[in-house]
Parts: structure tokens; sequence; C-alpha cells
């Protein structure tokens, strides 16, 4: 994917934190079955802020996002949104889900809309709305079909729409661009971005696609549920990791100390040698 139309999308200037997490755990289970999905997470999601989070499947990362969503609770540590108006998150955190999303009787625009109508949006506003969020993806042909009619990726794309729709202060987009192809992925993010911009709104993505990453101004990496950050915070534990995996430095060989016992033992033998 060439990143010419999506590099310079996010040029806002980071304010005030939208998110922030203080040694935000989530285990799932108890006792020896327990999995623990992320492990004391903390970090800080300023408000114009274009983070990348990269890792390998089962890492960790869309847990952290439902967390930062408020779509599950943290086990341990806390999560707190102090750059957020009061109210229900919902209407200020647009999430991306990975897989499908959309509901089977609703027409696209229909479920694009349906976010504003739950707001409180009038009909009238809501649907323009709508359109013009689809529009904004290219999608304008298909805001009267159902999810059925549409496919993966063209599914995906209405359901970005959907969160552009409403105008949140941040987006969190769990992998928005598996199911599409290259011109699709390219367009999805370009018009992500730049909604971003427009909006003031913080962006976090999680992905498997490095291109995708370097869109966005800021990486960070999970690793076996760790969040790893690019400020040298859990450098000790990346250098750990990489020790661990990594090939070993042949040791210098150690040579035996010898106890004062033994040299007691050595002197005396000398002595009756005299």
């Amino acid at each position: 994917m060439g990143t010419a139309g999506m590099t310079g999308a996010v040029g806002v200037t980071a304010g005030g934190p939208l998110v922030v997490c203080t040694d935000a755990a989530r285990t799932y289970g108890t006792g020896t079955g327990a999995v623990v999905a992320v492990h004391g997470a903390s970090c800080t999601v300023a408000a114009g802020a274009g983070i990348a989070v990269v890792g390998p499947s089962g890492s960790g990362k869309s847990t952290l996002l439902h967390l930062m969503a408020g779509l599950d609770r943290p086990t341990a540590g806390e999560i707190t949104h102090p750059g957020l108006p009061e109210g229900p998150l919902a209407r200020h955190i647009g999430f991306v889900f990975q897989g499908p999303s959309l509901l089977p009787p609703l027409t696209a625009a229909e479920n694009v809309a349906l976010p504003l109508r739950i707001d409180g949006v009038g009909e009238t506003e809501a649907g323009e709305r709508a359109l013009a969020a689809l529009e904004s993806l290219g999608l304008a042909a298909l805001a009267a079909k159902l999810p059925d009619e549409l496919s993966a990726g063209q599914a995906q794309r209405v359901a970005v729409a959907r969160v552009l729709a409403r105008r949140p202060r941040l987006i969190l987009a769990d992998e928005p661009t598996g199911q599409l192809d290259r011109g699709s992925a390219e367009q999805v993010m370009a018009v992500l971005l730049g909604a971003a911009e427009r909006l003031g709104a913080a962006v976090v993505v999680t992905t498997h696609d490095t291109r995708v990453a370097d869109a966005l101004p800021t990486r960070w990496h999970m690793t076996d549920g760790r969040l790893v950050l690019p400020d040298g915070t859990d450098r000790e534990l990346q250098d750990r990791e990489l020790q661990d995996s990594g090939p070993q430095a042949p040791r210098e060989p150690q040579v035996p100390q010898e106890s004062q016992a033994s040299r007691r033992h050595r002197g005396r033998q000398e002595r009756e040698a005299r």
C-alpha cells in the first residue's frame, strides 16, 4: 500500500489526555486456567494523537482497545478518560470492530445513522450525516443495500462510515483494513486519518500491516500482553525479551576461585615436602 495519501493526515497538535491507563491489566478465568491478556499497561492517548499498536495475533492488542473504549473492564489497575465530556463513552469514542458489526435488517445508511438517532439527533440530520460519511468512503451507491448484499470489504467500510458520522473525539480501530484489498485499505486509512484531523480526534489503530502503521506518527508494540512504548518506559522488558529469544553470546570460561581452606591445606603440604 502506498502511504503517500496517508502520511501527514494526522496533523493535529496533541493536547490533553483522552485516555489514561495506569497499570491496567485484564485476566480471563481464575486459578491455573487463568489467562492474562494484558499485563499492567500504562499509557496515555492525547487529543489529536495518531497511534498504531502492532504485534502478533494474541498479543493483547484488541483487548487493550476494548479496555480503552470501556467495552471491557480491567481486572487490575485503572483506566480514566479525563479529556472526554461526562456521559456515555460511546458518544465520544468511535469503535471500528475487526469482524462484522452491521445490523442485518438495516440498510447501510440506516446502520450509519442509527448511533446518531440513539444520541438524539433528528432523523433528517442523521440521514444527511450518514450519507455524507458513506460518500466520503465512496459508498453512496450502496446506501440502500442490506449488509448481506455487501462484500466483506464494503461492510467494513460502512462500519468506518458509521464511526465517522458520529464525529467522535477518539477513534479506536481494531484491524480496520484486515478484510480490505490494497486500494480500499488505502482509501479507508486516508479518510479515517483525514477525518481525525478535521475533528481534532485521536486515532488508535491495531494492525499487522507495517504500511498502515507507517501512516501514523507513533507506534506501540505489544508482545505476550505487554505494552512496549517508544519512550523506553519498558526498555528493560524489551531487552530481556530479546535476550530470552535471541542467540546467547558465549560466556567467558569461569576460573574456580581457590578457597581459604584449600590454600592452607596446600601450604601445609608444601612445608612437609621441604
